[in-house]
């Protein structure tokens, strides 16, 4: 599990604090005060603390899960050594006996309920076993005297340094396991949120599929009814009446045939300027909209840079231009801007400005500040620019109306030519 792993990792970071703090307090004990202890076991239990250390690290390089009960034994190992370094250094009278306890703390921070019991078990033995059974430091035939005030003032000090040391310890470890686990939640919340939206994306898709096959039967009967009128009805008015009935059942049908391709091509992409973009994309918008009227300002000199396109990058830059011209009939005023990793297109409406009761909700679905209108325009937009790695940003703009920002990165420059579908090679296929 990523969680294991990560306790893991910080569990090797934390030995290495203990192995400087403890071989720091060895020497001290040793030339300050000079304790009679072994110094080649000590030397051995570190070693074999350090070596358990390099093992773990080198083990979290590789492929291997990490589980439960091998974090478990990991904290044994410890606990063991601990133990070990205890007993050579007086057993229950060395001051740093609580060092026991980061096992403990640490099992009870990450591991099941059942781990944690068995090893408070483990470390509640070591310390009744260490008030029997130790190595004395100061051995009573010793050439030097500490007067009994002077042993206890030693292992006060002592005592506060085992607690400074073990709460830097205990709160640095608690404080980056919940910064990893608010991590792991955030990134649970994201997987969540995108899993709703991918839901939500096929039924609005299958729902779309269903209408547009059910509109294609209606379509082919009004087309061959009003063939039939035009030849039957020789008014002028009536005859006008029909050929823009005519017009508008064609482009009906003209619509779902490109949903259609779209919906074949969803997988094509095109690398190309975002300036030669944005003029494609307004020289069709104003076919569409005729009556919409925008001023255009490139705020960055040379060539513009690339990214990849898709009918469904365009249509979803389509459905922003007409939900700006919708708010206002004013101008809209649209700029394109870019930095070294991305590229910004701003279109700035005069509109009403958003309303503070749905501006929250803004890109979900169903959820429209116009009157009219079903309210998936915007949720399909922010989610074709997320599928481009881009996104989309509302805002109140100073000088009144809506300003929409839509952030997209700039293509790769390393991508070969052969994975870019251009229009050119699409026809040779």
């Amino acid at each position: 599990m990523p969680g294991y792993h990560e306790t893991l990792l910080q569990l090797t970071y934390t030995r290495v604090l203990i192995l400087f703090g403890l071989s720091t307090l060895v020497l001290a004990a040793i030339y300050v005060v000079g304790a009679g202890v072994d110094v080649w076991l000590i030397c051995a239990t570190l070693g074999m603390m350090a070596l358990i250390n390099l093992f773990t690290y080198a083990r979290l390089h590789s492929h291997w899960p990490v589980t439960e009960s091998e974090l478990f034994s990991q904290l044994c190992a410890d606990a063991i050594l601990y133990g070990a370094l205890i007993y050579q250094t007086g057993g229950a009278t060395n001051p740093f006996i609580f060092l026991l306890l980061i096992p403990l703390l640490i099992s009870a921070a990450t591991l099941s309920g059942r781990f944690t019991w068995l090893m408070a078990v483990i470390v509640v033995l070591f310390y009744s076993s260490l008030l029997r059974y130790y190595l004395p430091v100061l051995p009573p035939q010793t050439e030097h005297h500490f007067s009994l005030g002077a042993l206890f003032d030693l292992h006060i000090i002592g005592m506060w340094m085992n607690f400074l040391l073990t709460v830097l310890l205990i709160t640095w470890f608690l404080v980056r396991m919940q910064h990893s686990m608010r991590q792991q939640e955030r990134r649970l919340s994201r997987e969540r949120e995108r899993r709703i939206r991918d839901q939500q994306m096929v039924s609005l898709a299958t729902f779309a599929a269903g209408t547009a096959h059910e509109l294609g039967t209606p379509l082919s009967t009004m087309s061959v009814i009003l063939k039939d009128m035009a030849l039957t009805h020789k008014d002028p008015e009536t005859a006008e009446d029909i050929a823009l009935l005519q017009q508008q059942v064609g482009a009906c049908s003209d619509r779902l045939q490109a949903m259609a391709r779209s919906a074949r091509d969803a997988d094509v992409t095109q690398k190309m300027s975002v300036s030669q973009l944005l003029e494609e994309l307004l020289d069709e918008w104003q076919i569409i909209r005729p009556q919409a009227r925008y001023q255009r300002l490139d705020l960055q000199p040379g060539n513009a840079p690339q990214l990849a396109t898709s009918p469904q990058l365009k249509q979803a830059l389509t459905n922003l231009l007409n939900n700006a011209a919708d708010a206002s009939d004013e101008p809209l005023e649209i700029e394109l801007d870019w930095d070294k990793s991305n590229i910004w297109l701003r279109i700035h409406d005069q509109g009403p400005g958003l309303p503070l009761s749905s501006s929250a909700n803004l890109g979900r679905p169903f959820v429209t500040t116009k009157g009219k209108g079903l309210g998936i325009g915007l949720f399909l937009t922010a989610t074709t620019l997320a599928q481009h790695e881009g996104e989309v940003r509302l805002y109140d703009h100073p000088k009144g109306g809506t300003l929409t920002e839509v952030r997209l990165p700039i293509a790769a420059p390393d991508i070969a030519k052969a994975d870019i579908v251009t229009p050119d090679n699409k026809e040779a296929e």
